[in-house]
Protein backbone atom coordinates (compact mmCIF):
# COMPACT_ATOMS: atom_id res chain seq x y z
CA UNK A 1 0.00 0.00 0.00
CA UNK A 2 1.38 3.45 -0.64
CA UNK A 3 2.03 5.58 1.67
CA UNK A 4 -0.21 8.93 2.13
CA UNK A 5 2.08 12.01 0.56
CA UNK A 6 0.68 14.54 4.38
CA UNK A 7 2.77 11.71 6.28
CA UNK A 8 6.05 12.51 4.76
CA UNK A 9 5.08 16.83 4.18
CA UNK A 10 6.35 19.40 6.38
CA UNK A 11 4.21 20.50 9.47
CA UNK A 12 5.78 24.03 9.23
CA UNK A 13 4.66 24.16 4.93
CA UNK A 14 0.96 23.34 6.47
CA UNK A 15 1.16 25.32 9.25
CA UNK A 16 0.64 28.63 7.51
CA UNK A 17 -2.35 27.30 5.62
CA UNK A 18 -4.28 26.56 8.64
CA UNK A 19 -3.22 30.26 10.29
CA UNK A 20 -4.34 31.72 6.52
CA UNK A 21 -7.79 29.80 6.86
CA UNK A 22 -8.53 31.24 9.86
CA UNK A 23 -7.19 34.85 9.38
CA UNK A 24 -9.64 35.08 6.73
CA UNK A 25 -12.32 34.36 9.14
CA UNK A 26 -11.20 36.58 11.81
CA UNK A 27 -9.29 34.13 13.65
CA UNK A 28 -5.81 34.28 15.04
CA UNK A 29 -2.57 32.13 14.75
CA UNK A 30 -2.77 32.46 18.49
CA UNK A 31 -5.85 30.48 18.24
CA UNK A 32 -4.55 27.64 15.72
CA UNK A 33 -1.50 27.49 18.40
CA UNK A 34 -3.80 27.04 21.81
CA UNK A 35 -5.57 24.31 19.37
CA UNK A 36 -2.22 22.36 18.61
CA UNK A 37 -0.96 22.65 22.06
CA UNK A 38 -4.33 21.43 23.17
CA UNK A 39 -3.92 18.29 20.76
CA UNK A 40 -0.08 17.14 20.63
CA UNK A 41 1.23 18.90 24.13
CA UNK A 42 3.78 21.33 22.61
CA UNK A 43 4.48 24.43 23.54
CA UNK A 44 5.51 27.51 21.84
CA UNK A 45 9.11 26.91 21.69
CA UNK A 46 8.59 23.22 20.78
CA UNK A 47 6.43 23.94 17.85
CA UNK A 48 8.83 26.66 16.74
CA UNK A 49 11.58 24.03 17.10
CA UNK A 50 9.68 22.00 14.48
CA UNK A 51 8.96 24.69 11.91
CA UNK A 52 12.81 25.64 11.66
CA UNK A 53 13.86 21.91 11.32
CA UNK A 54 10.97 21.36 9.44
CA UNK A 55 9.24 18.12 10.39
CA UNK A 56 6.99 16.00 8.89
CA UNK A 57 3.56 15.20 10.10
CA UNK A 58 4.56 11.41 11.08
CA UNK A 59 7.40 12.97 13.29
CA UNK A 60 5.42 15.83 14.45
CA UNK A 61 3.19 13.22 16.09
CA UNK A 62 5.65 10.62 16.95
CA UNK A 63 7.18 13.16 18.76
CA UNK A 64 4.35 14.91 20.38
CA UNK A 65 4.95 15.05 24.06
CA UNK A 66 1.08 14.40 25.09
CA UNK A 67 -1.32 13.85 22.93
CA UNK A 68 -4.89 14.69 24.62
CA UNK A 69 -6.90 11.68 25.45
CA UNK A 70 -9.98 13.72 24.75
CA UNK A 71 -8.73 14.14 21.17
CA UNK A 72 -11.17 10.95 20.65
CA UNK A 73 -14.43 12.65 21.70
CA UNK A 74 -14.06 14.33 18.11
CA UNK A 75 -16.96 13.54 15.73
CA UNK A 76 -17.61 15.04 12.57
CA UNK A 77 -17.37 14.73 8.86
CA UNK A 78 -13.60 16.18 7.74
CA UNK A 79 -12.98 15.92 3.17
CA UNK A 80 -15.84 13.54 3.30
CA UNK A 81 -14.50 10.95 5.91
CA UNK A 82 -16.04 10.62 9.44
CA UNK A 83 -12.99 11.60 11.73
CA UNK A 84 -14.14 8.58 14.55
CA UNK A 85 -13.91 6.24 11.43
CA UNK A 86 -10.51 6.35 9.91
CA UNK A 87 -8.78 3.27 10.77
CA UNK A 88 -4.93 4.16 10.23
CA UNK A 89 -3.83 6.07 13.16
CA UNK A 90 -1.31 8.87 12.02
CA UNK A 91 -4.37 10.11 9.22
CA UNK A 92 -7.29 10.26 12.16
CA UNK A 93 -4.21 12.30 14.27
CA UNK A 94 -3.53 14.54 11.02
CA UNK A 95 -7.69 14.61 10.46
CA UNK A 96 -8.41 15.84 14.04
CA UNK A 97 -6.58 18.34 13.86
CA UNK A 98 -8.22 19.53 10.60
CA UNK A 99 -11.62 19.20 12.31
CA UNK A 100 -10.44 21.43 15.01
CA UNK A 101 -8.73 23.80 12.53
CA UNK A 102 -11.76 24.30 10.34
CA UNK A 103 -14.30 24.22 13.49
CA UNK A 104 -12.12 27.21 14.84
CA UNK A 105 -12.52 28.77 11.00
CA UNK A 106 -16.57 28.48 11.21
CA UNK A 107 -16.45 30.30 14.84
CA UNK A 108 -16.92 27.57 17.00
CA UNK A 109 -16.37 28.80 20.44
CA UNK A 110 -12.90 27.44 21.95
CA UNK A 111 -14.30 25.72 24.88
CA UNK A 112 -16.12 23.71 22.25
CA UNK A 113 -13.39 23.31 20.40
CA UNK A 114 -11.47 21.97 23.01
CA UNK A 115 -13.26 19.00 24.01
CA UNK A 116 -14.14 18.44 27.77
CA UNK A 117 -14.48 14.96 28.90
CA UNK A 118 -17.80 16.49 30.39
CA UNK A 119 -18.39 17.96 27.20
Amino acid sequence: MTEHKIYSMSFGKVYPLYIQKVERKGKTKEEVDQIIFWLTGYDDQELKQIIDEEKDFRTFFKDAPQLNPNRELIKGVICGIRVEEIEEPLMQEIRYMDKLIDELAKGKKMEKILRNSES
